[in-house]
This record gives C-alpha cells, structure tokens and sequence, in this order.
C-alpha cells in the first residue's frame, strides 16, 4: 500500500534518482538537502510502498500561499495515481496552513501533468514565455484557490 510521508535526508538518494530520471534539468543531491535541512518554506513529501520512493512533491509555503517546486514518479510506477496523491496531499497540507491557494508552473506540453493538476482543480492563469532553459519551452502557469 502506498502511504504519504515528509521527505528526509534518508530519501535524498532515491529521490534524486527519480529527480534525474524525468528531468531535462535535474536538481542536485545537495539542492534537496538544502531545502529539507535549510529552506524554512520548504514541504517536501513522499510516496512510499514497501520502503521504497516511488515519488515526490515539493512545495514552498511563502507567505500565505504555496508554490509547487517539483512532483515526480517512477516512469516505471506511472499510472497508479501516485502523482494525484501526491498533488492532493500537498493541497491537503495547504488547507492545513491556511494557505489561501496553490501556484505552479508546468510545460505546455506536458499534457499527463496539466490533467492530474486540472482534476486537482487547478486553473490556468497564463503562460511564462521561454521558461525552460533546456529548449526554450513556455510553462502555463497554474493556480488553484482555497
């Protein structure tokens, strides 16, 4: 059974493998460890069967709203809901801090992702041009209020 938990430097590992799999980009070992060990606006969870990460989500809790830095799952464990999970945990975390709504940005075409976020019901609310440094890409900017 998949459970929800707060990432911890035990996890760095496996998150960072994950983190290089999906990403053009990927973030260092040491970029996690400073938000968990550092980063004071930090949220960091995630989702685990059987001792394993099978995914992650982070997000920055700045003043009174959230902003999601990353979500990720195993190529290999797709398609069983974990990103839904791990998107609705962070909104349920949200909710719990009084946020009063939930920013990201995602690339356009990342259609898997602007679905899981829209169930989520996220909204977009524009488009930051040439965002991604790897090509270039624009990110729709997505909000969902609480």
């Amino acid at each position: 059974m998949i459970h929800i938990e707060n990432m911890t430097l035990e996890h760095i590992e496996q998150v960072f493998a994950i983190e290089e799999d999906c990403f053009a980009i990927p973030w260092s070992k040491a970029s996690f460890r400073d938000e968990i060990k550092n980063n004071k606006m930090a949220i960091y969870i995630v989702a685990i069967e059987d001792d394993k990460v099978l995914g992650y989500g982070g997000m920055w809790h700045v003043i009174n709203e959230g902003h999601i830095t990353n979500i990720a799952v195993k190529k290999e464990e797709r398609k069983r809901g974990i990103a839904t999970k791990i998107v609705s945990s962070l909104i349920d975390i949200a909710k719990e801090k009084e946020m009063i709504g939930i920013t990201l940005e995602v690339r356009v075409s990342n259609k898997i992702a602007i679905d899981i976020y829209k169930k989520n019901g996220f909204v977009m609310e524009g488009i930051r041009k040439e965002y991604y440094d790897d090509n270039k890409e624009d990110a729709i900017v997505m909000w969902k209020h609480l």
